[in-house]
This record gives C-alpha cells, structure tokens and sequence, in this order.
C-alpha cells in the first residue's frame, strides 16, 4: 500500500463522507494524497484491524467522520492508534450541540469540522495542519538524530549487537536494563530509547540514585504534601509526576532504599503511586528505564536490591561493553569529539599524527568513553596546532608521553625519572644538605649539585622543610 499522508475513516451511512472526498480529490494542484477507508461498525478496543491500516499507511493527517458514533467512542480509537502513529486527528461530524463541541475541545483532536463543508475552508484546514505536523515530524527527526543512535558510535561487534537491540525496545514498552561501567554511556542509551520512542515530545528525566541521600529518594520520586514530615510547609511534586508521559532515567537504580524500591515495583505493576504524607492514589503514564554500574546479583545476595525488582526491570538487558574491549572504537570516537570539540571552541585542531594515534589505542581507559571525551576536550583547547601530536596528549599519571618511542629514548626517560626521584627523596631525608645527601649517594659533592641542577630540583623547598 502507497503511504498518503490523509487517510479519511468514515464511520457513517450518510453522505458527509462522500462530500469530503469530493471537496479534497477536486483540489487543484494538491500537495498531498488521500486514502480513504469505509467503516461498517466503530472498532472496539481490541481490534486491531483498523489500528494496523493506520500504522501501515503512517498518515499524518486522520479526517474521522461520524455520524450517529458518541464522541466518547473517540477514546477506544486513540487507545487502539495509539502514541505510535504521530498523527493529527480532526473530527468531522454531522451536527454537535455546545457540549459536544466542548468535547471536541481536548488532546488528540487537532481540529473540527461541521456542515456545511465550504470547500475553500476544509482545503484551508487541512493545509494548515499537514504543515504542522510536517514540522513536527522534522523536529522530531532532528532530536533524534541529536540525541538518538547518532551519538552511539562504534563498530566492534559486543557494541553494535547491544546497540542494535534499542530501536526495537523504542517502539514498545518494555523493561530495560542497561548496565555497563561508569562512562559506557548507559544515560546516552537511555536517551537514546526515549527519542526513538513514540514519547520523544514529552519530558526525559534523568536522576542518579545515588547521588541523592537514602532518606530523600522516595519524596523525589514521589513527592509528598504539606505537613507530611518537618519542614514541608507545602507540597511538591516528584520526579514520576515531572516525567508524566515520558521516560524516567533511573541511573544506579541499586542504591535506592528498600521502601523506595517496593513503591517503584507497585508503580511498574499498576501504574499507581502514593505521594508520601497523601492519602490519595495517583496514576502515573511514564516509562521506567533503568541502570547500574554494579553487578545486581551481588546486590541481590547482599539483600540491598529486591529481587522481585530486579526481574521486573531486567526484562531486555542492555550491556554496554568498556571501551578496553572495544579498542577498534577508540579512533572512531577521538576522532568524532575532535571533530566536535574543535568546531565548538574554534580550533585549528583537525587531526592526529600517526603517533598520537598509536597512543590513544595503547591506553586501558579506565574512565571508558567519558574520559577519552574529556581528554581530547582538553587536548583541543589546549592545542594551537592543525595535527595533534603524540607530546599533546598526557595521560593520567604521566607528565610525558612514552609512547611510540625507541629504545634508547625509553631508556633515557626511565633514567631521568628514576634519578629524579632518588635525589628528591636523599634531599628530603638530609633536609636538604647536598654534602650529606652526596654522601649518601656516593657521589662526589659538585657531581650530585650538578644533578640537582640538570633534573631542576629546588634545594631551598627542602630546606624550608627543616626550618619548619
């Protein structure tokens, strides 16, 4: 079937359909296509025939006639589309009094239309609306390819067959758990799953379990009202209420307090929620995706996490490799955040010499993907020239590069260091007496001062060291 965006479902016996039809097939030079489908009877909820037309045909503009259907039959046929089908809905009927009309006023109907149908009117609206949308779909486009799987780059196979996994839990529903170590990514993924999903429009909200203190995660999860404990003089919402339908990015999910976690499991099983100090239940539409950078069955036998949690968040598990096993990505990914840091800050830094290279794949990472970001952010900013060099990427723990060396430029490296540090220790154990710390080294006194000199050790910091 050809993809139109107008589809026109008629759930009538009159002619208004028929009408419609004729009003949009007789539009000079149109810029869009109308499909149409007759209905004998309005679907019931779970049927799914309609649904699947919908979805097939992917329209964005859905014209409902009816006619002799309650407004309130509108419910099943939105429940049944569902958020899936990012469609705009306008609702033609044959007569409506004021509160019929108000009815029609509400989320999920873009717009209305009541006889008689002008057809400079109804060309007019449906116009209108098609560009919205259209617009709306290329906002959406553009948060996904900014904030999709855009931004999850890499080619090694443990990576790509996780990666690979999240457009098809987008599209549902279901329980994700990712786990991966800190700086895998496990928030960019979660985004990810969100900006795929067909709540992308609504709200992302991402919290780190353990960042927040034990007693204070069930009020930010679920808010609480006035007087409910010392201090809350009124009432305030919890972050479930603030992601309402969106997703709720639960980042080391296992630090949550035991009472926390038995809310969080009635809350995935009934979509009910109580805020603390309320006596009232409330209903929640929001997508629970979770993560941790610990082993949970660890935390399991500790008795930390439930285990009846535990299942009902691991439904698919996404594992997020460290980047040490994915060593084929690390270029892939220095060169994408050289790219992107060096157009930010305005830097000539365009590339990397074969050495430096060689260096970024030698390095375990322990950071993981996080630390080499930050790492040639700090390379770009400091660098002034077009091709990084070897010398301009330090890592941790090192104040030169000893990479890609030879053998004896190694070897002289080693020996510098070694002597730098064994003349600093005999200053500070002699508190700074070169004739005493020469002594000690066996070493003739104008030998070991010249020492002191070529390696630029300050004697007098030693000294001070004595005074004090």
């Amino acid at each position: 079937m050809d993809q139109k965006e107008v589809l026109l479902l008629e759930f009538e016996e009159g002619h208004l359909g028929q009408s419609l039809r004729r009003i949009i097939e007789s539009c000079p030079n149109p810029d869009f296509e109308l499909a149409c489908h007759k209905c004998d009877s309005f679907p019931a909820a779970g049927d799914d025939e309609l649904s699947q037309i919908i979805r097939r045909q992917k329209p964005l503009l859905i014209l409902v006639v009816l006619s002799g259907v309650p407004l309130s039959s509108l419910d099943s046929l939105f429940q049944m589309v569902g958020p899936e089908a990012s469609s705009a809905f306008v609702v033609v009927v044959v007569e409506a009094n004021q509160k019929e009309l108000s009815e029609l006023v509400r989320p999920g109907i873009a717009d209305f239309i009541i006889p008689p149908l002008r057809d400079s009117e109804v060309l007019v609206r449906i116009r209108r609306l098609l560009n919205q949308v259209r617009q709306e779909q290329k906002t959406r486009q553009a948060l996904t390819e900014k904030l999709g799987l855009q931004q999850l780059l890499g080619t090694s196979e443990s990576f790509v067959a996780e990666i690979n996994k999240i457009p098809i839990v987008a599209r549902s529903e279901i329980s994700v758990l990712i786990s991966g170590e800190t700086g895998t990514g496990k928030e960019m993924v979660g985004r990810a799953i969100h900006y795929l999903s067909p709540r992308a429009g609504k709200p992302f909200v991402a919290v780190n379990c353990g960042a927040i203190p034990t007693e204070l995660l069930e009020n930010e999860l679920f808010g609480h009202e006035r007087g409910a404990f010392t201090g809350a003089a009124g009432s305030r919402a919890g972050l479930i209420q603030e992601a309402e339908n969106g997703t709720l990015f639960l980042d080391e999910v296992d630090c949550l307090p035991l009472m926390a976690q038995v809310k969080l499991l009635r809350f995935l099983q009934e979509k009910e929620y109580r805020p603390l100090g309320s006596t009232k239940v409330c209903k929640g539409d929001v997508r629970i995706v979770a993560a941790s950078n610990s082993n949970l069955q660890d935390a399991i036998a500790a008795g930390t996490l439930r285990r009846d949690l535990y299942y009902r968040l691991n439904v698919v598990p996404i594992v997020l490799p460290p980047l040490r096993e994915r060593s084929g990505d690390v270029l892939v990914l220095a060169r994408h955040f050289l790219g992107k840091y060096a157009a930010a800050l305005k830097s000539p830094a365009r590339s990397f010499s074969p050495e430096a290279e060689h260096k970024l794949m030698l390095y375990s990472w322990p950071g993981n993907v996080r630390e080499l970001e930050h790492l040639i952010e700090r390379v770009v900013v400091l660098c002034s020239e077009k091709i990084i060099q070897e010398s301009h990427i330090v890592m941790p723990g090192e104040s030169n590069s000893a990479t890609g060396l030879s053998f004896q430029e190694m070897k002289a490296n080693v020996i510098s260091q070694f002597e730098t540090n064994y003349i600093r220790n005999l200053l500070i154990a002699y508190k700074g007496n070169i004739s005493r710390a020469a002594e000690a080294a066996q070493k003739e006194r104008r030998t070991f001062w010249q020492l002191v000199r070529k390696h630029k050790i300050d004697v007098q910091q030693f000294k001070v060291s004595e005074a004090q």
